[in-house]
């Protein structure tokens, strides 16, 4: 029964990101055919940050009326949205409306709005539903988390999109006096797709079905339930079986608070969640680390990968993709198997991926031409940096998530989000940088003309 309960926990981990994920790696094969093109990536960018609307009003009615709103329903809510919105991209990604003169892609946009709103919005319920299990199935929640980057990935990858081979292409030239040169050069030729965006968005329409269904059977499979820490849940509030509010029990404050407002109205307050264990600066010190971490791993630095990989070729960029995908979940085992809760750890690892992920962003700015251009050596090391730098802030987002977890419901609300928080602070930061202003220049991948 632990098997199957850490299976579901995974899989229903999967579902929290799956597909946004998995609208950014098919990106490739989307923006040829609509009109927006490669300012699709902006777009999607602001939709992501507007989408912040859900997570902020389940943290606002959980802060300021706790017991109100029914985190069951709104998962159930939430995970039917992202069903029937990916269901319904297969079908409309292509359609276009003239808007302003302009013709646009309304359903693609508006139907990722509501799939921005379904991940964001899993940040502030999904873990603080987790509360439920015991503590070990966090972790394993955390993989699925991680997983759901890696699984469309491999998807894309099966599916070629953005596959490149580079060709002799001809170049004719014109000179002054009516004659012509030609000349040989290399140009990028993207493969076809194994099969269509259409089946892809079919795809995670199954994914988020998956997901549904672990939800399902983590809150009504018997066996599972045993593994439950209590068919009684707390959270602002007495639960029955159904995960709803017992009604005359809806005013009594939840177990462990982190921020709750009967403390809020004492002058002398434990500095602390309210276990006693963290003082306040401890706890800071937390959620700093956690809104950094995020913010680089969510949004700033996947807004210059490209720039960062493709100057070394396109097998650099692919292989930092997928490679980096895979050490998310590889982070959550080790935090699984090797759980470090020392603060001073947590730190280290947090300067060690900020300095791998420095050397991404100075390779980013130096794009097209960055260090050891000409040398193997040089898609070697932005490899390895992208890697290094997943691994170890994952590491420490997951740690941060299982101290959070022992202090309560409460603190895994807010835990949601300051993740999305520090995920639209670093969005917000580098999008006038990567598309108003062009601070970075593209690499070509099969044409490389810089100094040796």
């Amino acid at each position: 029964m632990a098997l199957l309960t850490h299976t579901l926990s995974c899989l229903f981990g999967i579902g929290s990101w799956v597909a946004i994920n998995g609208m950014w790696v098919e990106l490739p094969l989307i923006v040829p055919d609509i009109p927006e093109g490669w300012y699709l990536p902006s777009y999607l960018t602001v939709l992501i940050q507007m989408a912040n609307i859900g997570p902020l009003f389940v943290t606002l009615m959980h802060r300021f009326h706790p017991g109100k709103l029914s985190e069951v329903a709104v998962i159930y809510t939430i995970i039917g949205v992202g069903i029937i919105a990916s269901f319904l991209l297969a079908f409309f990604w292509k359609e276009t409306l003239v808007v302003a003169g302009s013709s646009r892609s309304v359903a693609l946009l508006v139907l990722t709005f509501f799939l921005s709103t379904v991940d964001c919005t899993s940040s502030v319920t999904f873990l603080p539903f987790m509360m439920r299990l015991k503590p070990q199935y966090m972790t394993t929640y955390f993989i699925g988390e991680g997983l759901s980057g890696l699984v469309p990935g491999l998807v894309a990858l099966v599916q070629g999109v953005g596959m490149v081979k580079c060709i002799n292409q001809t170049q004719t030239i014109n000179g002054s006096f009516g004659n012509s040169t030609a000349s040989l050069e290399l140009q990028a030729w993207y493969q076809p797709a194994m099969f269509s965006a259409q089946v892809f968005f079919f795809f995670l329409s199954v994914m988020m079905v998956v997901c549904l269904g672990a939800f399902l059977l983590l809150n009504y499979h018997p066996n599972v339930r045993r593994e439950h820490k209590s068919s009684r849940y707390l959270e602002g509030g007495i639960h029955g079986e159904n995960g709803e509010l017992s009604p005359r029990e809806n005013s009594q404050p939840e177990q462990k608070p982190m921020i709750s407002p009967l403390e809020s109205q004492q002058p002398a307050v434990q500095s602390s969640f309210g276990s006693g264990k963290y003082s306040w600066p401890e706890c800071l010190f937390l959620f700093v680390v956690l809104g950094w971490a995020n913010a680089l791993t969510n949004a700033v630095l996947p807004a210059v990968q490209s720039y960062s990989c493709l100057p070394y070729g396109n097998n650099a960029y692919h292989m930092s993709a997928t490679f980096g995908a895979v050490a998310n979940p590889v982070a959550c085992f080790i935090a699984m198997f090797l759980p470090n809760r020392s603060f001073l750890l947590l730190g280290v690892l947090t300067l060690a991926g900020t300095g791998f992920g420095s050397y991404i962003m100075t390779t980013a700015v130096l794009s097209p031409c960055p260090f050891l251009i000409h040398y193997s050596t040089g898609a070697m090391l932005i490899v390895m940096a992208w890697v290094l730098f997943v691994l170890s802030l994952s590491y420490v987002k997951v740690m941060i998530g299982v101290i959070l977890r022992d202090e309560g419901h409460s603190a895994l609300v807010w835990c949601g989000a300051v993740v999305q928080l520090g995920s639209m602070l670093g969005a917000l930061t580098m999008f006038p940088l990567v598309s108003v202003f062009g601070l970075f220049k593209s690499g070509d991948s099969c044409n490389t003309k810089c100094p040796i």
